[in-house]
């Protein structure tokens, strides 16, 4: 079966059928590029999904990752991450192996065609060329014929005539035989032109038209079995990455298998024991007895003698469990002084959780004690052990780096062309200087450790001396108490006048220690363009539309400080909020 034999007179067609053909392969260049860009796009998707969801460093989600289920997450996100690389090995790979060679190939497919088409159109202007020959020498040999035969009438005529001179009558023959002889080349002219013709044309059929035909034919099955080719690498190209895939999916039902509930558990205990003791029992408190108030009374005036009844920090009296609930009905029964007085003196801890009401305030404004003495013991024991371990890795840094330049000047000191040795005194002495700093700095988080692990006295003398000043306080203020309770028109202490007292004498502490930290003033306005929600230390949360205080302009790191109230402010950022200063703010100026 050969389109030189079968389809000899179908040029026209063939033409149309091989850019068809060329149309259909530049179709499927076109489908695949399309494909390669849907890879690309979801691999960046599931990348930009793995990425969004991954913990933000030094932020509270990635301490959250600590747990078993977190970190099934996490390997599920990095998993994921190879996942959309796979895609984007795929669209490399058709990128590579199908699109670009196939443009290619298009390329070379319409060159080939053109010149094959360009052969056939020059066998038909030839062939065309001497059929028009043929024909021009076949109407010069019928024209001579027929002014041959008129002059042979002519001469006949003339001959017949007896009027008509004998040199007009040879003229005439001679004429006649002139026309004659030219019909004779005409056609003898007409008969090698269509001998010409009739090769021309057999070879035209046989031979060029044939070749050309067998020619563009191949090409044509040469592009139909490139295509499938093609088609076989666009799935083998998708095959080649379904094992690395199936790692991927493997990756991440191990990490779900690894999720350990028990595991979870213990790290929430390590996370939020406190380290604090259950509270002891609470004390029997017996009215039987008439004259209970006056000995609790008169237990007021010396309550620093040990009497039985005011058992001062004992292991009975601990604090009341947090989650109790206090009945303010009126119908409950008043207790008496002695116990509102032990759980006074026993809960000196609350001195501290006002200080650290206090901390709490500070720590939104970015001011977090370096001891982390606002933590439970147990957690303060965790952040100290961290935080030397910490150290001890900078310590051994430094170490490594100051003898890396020991080692260094020892070389310069016995090759002097490698360099100068007091070039590194600078930088040896400060490497020295910082290994000092950091070993000071351990020391210190190292003696806080100790204080918290039991290994070191828990109060200094300075502390002591403070008590002291604090059993004072609380001595005067529990004689207030009583002087209360004996103006109490029914003799009885109230719940609400021991809270009172409690509250004046902490209130003394905490106004001396933090008078100086007055807030600042505002400077302006701003309005709240975005919502921002500030997760991290020192920021504040705010909703698109809010209106807040401006009290600290933005200084060219990109945050501004604004207040809500009076004990909630924090730092936005700048683009986030449209700032009003007031006229007479120095320097003043809107932020858009």
């Amino acid at each position: 079966m050969s389109w030189g034999t079968e389809l000899w007179d179908q040029f026209d067609n063939l033409e149309k059928h091989t850019q068809w053909g060329i149309d259909i392969l530049e179709k499927y260049i076109k489908f695949v590029k399309e494909r390669t860009e849907i890879e690309l796009n979801y691999a960046k998707q599931l990348r930009n999904l793995s990425k969004k969801y991954q913990p933000k460093k030094n932020s509270k989600e990635e301490e959250e990752y600590k747990y078993t289920a977190c970190k099934a997450f996490l390997s599920t996100l990095n998993e994921m991450n190879d996942y959309a690389g796979q895609h984007e090995v795929i669209s490399e790979n058709m990128t590579s192996q199908i699109t670009v060679d196939l443009m290619r190939y298009v390329q070379e497919l319409k060159q080939e065609r053109k010149s094959n088409f360009h052969d056939g159109r020059k066998a038909q202007q030839h062939i065309e060329t001497c059929w028009k020959q043929l024909e021009s020498s076949k109407r010069r040999f019928e024209r001579d014929c027929k002014e041959a035969d008129r002059a042979q009438q002519y001469f006949e005529k003339m001959d017949a005539d007896i009027n008509v001179t004998k040199a007009d009558v040879e003229k005439a023959r001679q004429q006649a035989q002139i026309r004659h002889q030219m019909a004779e080349d005409s056609k003898a002219d007409y008969s090698s032109t269509l001998q010409r013709f009739n090769q021309e044309q057999w070879e035209y059929y046989h031979t060029h038209i044939p070749n050309i035909f067998q020619k563009i034919q191949e090409m044509e099955e040469r592009r139909i079995v490139r295509i499938g080719e093609s088609m076989k690498t666009y799935a083998e190209v998708d095959r080649q990455v379904i094992p690395i895939i199936g790692k991927c999916l493997d990756g991440i039902v191990k990490a779900a298998e690894s999720i350990n509930q028990k595991n979870d558990s213990q790290l929430v205990v390590e996370a939020y024991k406190s380290g604090f003791e259950p509270p002891g029992d609470i004390e029997f408190e017996d009215y039987t007895q008439p004259m209970k108030r006056t000995v609790s009374d008169n237990s007021l005036s010396s309550a620093k003698e040990g009497k039985p009844e005011l058992k001062f920090g004992g292991k009975s009296r601990g604090k009341l469990w947090p989650f109790i609930k206090k009945n303010k009905s009126p119908k409950q029964q008043k207790e008496p002084l002695s116990h509102r007085f032990n759980e006074f003196m026993t809960s000196k801890p609350k001195i501290h959780c006002f200080r650290s009401l206090k901390r709490g305030l500070s720590l939104k404004l970015g001011a977090t004690p370096e001891d982390f003495s606002n933590l439970p013991p147990e957690q303060r024991r965790k952040k100290l052990q961290q935080k030397v371990d910490d150290l001890n890795k900078e310590i051994q840094k430094e170490t490594d780096q100051r003898d890396a330049i020991t080692k260094m000047k020892d070389v310069y000191l016995k090759n002097p062309q490698m360099g100068d040795p007091a070039s590194l005194d600078h930088k040896l002495t400060e490497v020295t200087q910082n290994i000092e700093k950091l070993r000071l700095e351990t020391q210190k988080f190292e003696a806080w450790l100790a204080e918290v692990e039991g290994r070191l006295p828990a109060r200094s003398e300075q502390a002591r001396r403070q008590s002291g000043m604090y059993d004072g306080q609380t001595h005067q203020a529990v004689t207030n108490c009583a002087q209360d309770r004996e103006s109490s028109p029914d003799g009885s202490y109230t719940e609400e006048q021991s809270q009172e007292r409690e509250l004046k004498v902490l209130a003394t502490d905490f106004d001396d220690e933090f008078d100086d930290e007055e807030p600042l003033p505002a400077i302006g306005t701003c309005k709240a363009l975005y919502t921002f929600e500030g997760q991290n230390e020192g920021t504040i949360s705010v909703i698109e539309g809010e209106m807040l205080s401006v009290i600290e302009e933005d200084k060219g790191d990109g945050w501004t400080r604004i207040r809500r109230s009076e004990d909630e402010e924090g730092y936005v950022p700048t683009s986030y909020v449209e700032v009003y200063l007031d006229k007479n703010a120095k320097g003043a100026k809107t932020y858009i």
